[in-house]
């Protein structure tokens, strides 16, 4: 069975791949950031960064999550520089992609030998109802 976004997601993974490994793990987020920015515009594939959400609570806006990538309008994809990837990582991705009113997230790590990719998938039924999109 294909995975929604597979190719979207499969183009996203390929160009950090290739910022893996041009620059291997040690800089900070922001330079891998960076990085995947130019790479993501020189295989044009669409992107914005830094996206203000807003999270919305019984119909009142309570505060904002920034969204690291915001890949082809449809995979929230959120940067990491760290040791290991953790449950408290998915935990907050499936919570922007609430926010977002999205489904479909990729959680990059970037600090690790070899790039560490992870999909993260939140179902149609546990979108935020009040979500707006970004």
């Amino acid at each position: 069975m294909a995975l929604e976004h597979e190719e979207l997601t499969g183009a996203i993974i390929g160009a950090a791949i290739t910022v893996h490994r041009e620059l291997g793990p040690g800089f900070l987020e922001s330079v891998y950031g960076n990085a995947l920015a130019l790479e993501l515009r020189a295989r044009g594939i669409a992107f914005a960064r830094e996206v203000s959400v807003p999270v919305v609570y019984r119909g009142t806006e309570v505060g904002t999550h920034r969204l690291d990538l915001f890949v082809g309008e449809e995979v929230v994809t959120e940067l990491k520089a760290i040791k290991h990837i953790i449950h408290q990582h998915f935990v907050v991705v499936r919570s922007y992609l609430r926010a977002a009113g999205k489904h479909h997230g990729l959680l990059l790590n970037f600090a690790t030998t070899t790039l560490e990719a992870k999909r993260v998938i939140v179902p149609h039924a546990q979108r935020c109802s009040s979500s707006r999109r970004p």
